[in-house]
């Protein structure tokens, strides 16, 4: 199946360098730019993408002002963010504003590619220098734990934080932040995946969110 992508960056010769390395991608095809976020949400309504590869700081309409218009007016579009920051606030803003995925302008095609196809099968994703600062929260903000916590004891850090979550669901919130499938998730803690989908339900209603992308935002919160 051919992924539609929208490319919105307010740089041009950024624009044309990803329109030029999605196109040697087969199962990518790009349907439109946008140079700011009031462009990318007529775009959307125009081109019908099934992702949109965003940027966050452009002039006038901004990256998650747009993020949030698209996720009110077309939830079935996925919102992947290709950005220089890599800051907490900023990927919590993006990811609050309904963002699937976060990557930082160092990814690579590969990496691009397979984060694109991700968002529009429904996953959060995101990349190692995003990845690095969502394990350090869930550490409790320790920049790097002596050692790998074991499945049945999840970091201190998502206990204290969130004490109304059980162990097991404090397991698939970190993994969950982690970016990891509910697949991947039930291989890590020998459950099915029927019961990784249970638990992953139980997480939202706890923490009062409706997508992964949500729950990493509260991690991060």
């Amino acid at each position: 199946m051919t992924i539609r992508v929208l490319v919105v960056d307010d740089q041009a010769i950024v624009r044309d360098g990803l329109v030029t390395v999605l196109s040697l991608v087969p199962d990518l095809l790009v349907v439109g730019e946008a140079s700011d976020g009031a462009e990318a949400i007529a775009a959307v309504a125009r081109e019908e993408p099934d992702v949109v590869l965003m940027d966050l700081r452009m002039p006038g309409v901004d990256g998650p002002t747009a993020t949030a218009s698209i996720a009110a007016s077309h939830p079935h579009v996925a919102v992947l963010v290709l950005t220089t920051f890599a800051d907490d606030q900023s990927i919590v803003t993006a990811l609050r504003a309904g963002a699937r995925g976060y990557l930082t302008k160092d990814a690579g095609r590969a990496e691009i590619a397979t984060a694109i196809r991700a968002v529009a099968s429904g996953q959060s994703t995101f990349d190692a220098t995003v990845g690095a600062r969502l394990v350090a929260q869930l550490a409790g903000g320790a920049a790097a734990p002596a050692a790998a916590p074991s499945a049945a004891e999840p970091p201190a850090g998502v206990r204290t934080r969130f004490p109304e979550l059980t162990p097991r669901e404090a397991d698939v919130l970190e993994r969950i932040a982690e970016g990891r499938s509910n697949p991947e998730i039930a291989a890590e803690l020998f459950l099915t995946v029927p019961t990784v989908k249970s638990y992953v339900n139980q997480v939202f209603t706890k923490l009062g969110v409706r997508t992964r992308a949500e729950a990493v935002a509260r991690v991060l919160r």
